[in-house]
């Protein structure tokens, strides 16, 4: 093991940071749209730049009117109460959706729902019979009243693919049958949108309210954006105010935001190209220690499941982190990667906006070394 011993990271080491797309920095039009917005009392609905970026996603997404809100988070658990407007309610989520998993049951603590989850498939996907079967009888008195199905596009726990358009046609005609509302968490939405090359608008006419994360692969600072009916906005501002979201000369992150739609919308594709690249290096380069599911790699996310039973998430990270001397000498550079642990046997890396060709380049360097390097360990 002494050959292989770690040494301190050198000044001039690359950094690559693909644990998420929450990571990104705002661009330079962004800090100057913080600058130069207009902006007002939001409360009020007096600030200028908040109401363009709304009108902007409303037309962008076929609604009738949108809700700029701090979070994504927020943005869930406000579309899930306007919907569930009572309680003994109940919404079906997707069994590794990132409102039942990632958002600290908020819903049933501050809204009163109940969450109850179905099987997701690989792709993101659910058997809407099974669906079908667990829609309650409202007359029976020992059950709550289904009300909600909750749809996850782009699918995060899923490595990021996208929902068919066959199958948010077939669920918008199971809402219609039994009379229920559907809410998309479209935090990646846009990623889906160039992916399809499709307009956001064709994939939301099949759901009744969205939420969109400004924060994520747009490299905005921080916001989300909620969109549906007139009522269904109506109701979610009310919301929002009762949970703290009400916010004030807020123009100056609305800028950005429009600034994202404007400027890093259009490149996501890039972010998806530099995945597959990833991934297929990884596919071609795996000597049975790590696999890519290459064909599911659609978007910005790439999973990597660790073969070894020896080797783990963590211990993967870990390594990518670090530099050997002999890795040095052989590279002649320090790379550094760093990637998520997903589950025990799985790391997340995420493409996004600040991660250009050069450092993608690297990054296929770093995982070719490792992943050699574990399969030379005995």
């Amino acid at each position: 093991m002494g050959e292989r011993q770690l040494h301190p990271l050198s000044t001039d080491t690359t950094t690559v940071d693909l644990r998420s797309d929450t990571i990104t920095t705002p661009t330079q039009e962004m800090y100057d749209a913080m600058i130069s917005s207009p902006v007002g009392d939001d409360v009020f609905k007096e600030d200028p730049t908040v109401t363009k970026l709304q009108e902007k996603c409303a037309k962008l997404f076929g609604k009738d009117a949108a809700l700029f809100v701090p979070s994504g988070t927020m943005g869930n658990l406000i579309s899930v109460m306007a919907h569930c407007q009572t309680r003994l309610l109940e919404a079906i989520v997707g069994s590794q959706s990132h409102i039942l998993l990632y958002e600290v049951g908020g819903l049933s603590h501050f809204g009163g729902v109940q969450l109850r989850p179905v099987l997701n498939k690989a792709d993101g996907t659910f058997d809407l019979d099974e669906v079908s079967n667990m829609i309650r009888d409202e007359g029976d008195i020992h059950q709550p009243n289904t009300a909600l199905i909750c749809l996850e596009n782009t699918h995060n726990k899923c490595g990021g693919r996208v929902l068919p358009i066959s199958f948010l046609q077939q669920v918008k005609e199971l809402t219609k049958k039994h009379d229920l509302k559907c809410h998309m968490d479209g935090a990646r939405l846009l990623n889906a949108a160039v992916y399809m090359d499709r307009e956001p608008a064709d994939i939301l006419q099949y759901v009744d309210s969205v939420n969109l994360c400004f924060s994520k692969g747009l490299s905005c600072p921080v916001g989300s954006i909620i969109a549906g009916t007139h009522d269904f906005i109506a109701r979610a501002r009310w919301l929002r105010k009762a949970l703290g979201g009400g916010m004030r000369q807020i123009g100056v992150l609305a800028g950005p935001a429009i600034v994202g739609l404007d400027t890093i919308y259009p490149k996501l594709y890039l972010d998806h190209q530099r995945t597959k690249q990833i991934a297929t290096a990884i596919h071609e380069n795996s000597n049975g220690v790590v696999e890519v599911d290459l064909d599911g790699v659609q978007t910005n996310i790439l999973m990597v499941h660790m073969k070894k039973t020896d080797f783990d998430a963590d211990m993967f990270c870990d390594r990518l982190a670090k530099v050997t001397e002999d890795e040095r000498q052989l590279l002649e550079e320090d790379i550094c990667i760093l990637g998520l642990p997903f589950s025990n046997k799985t790391v997340r890396l995420v493409l996004h906006h600040n991660i250009n060709q050069n450092q993608v380049d690297k990054t296929i360097k770093k995982l070719k070394y490792v992943i050699k390097e574990m399969a030379d360990k005995k």
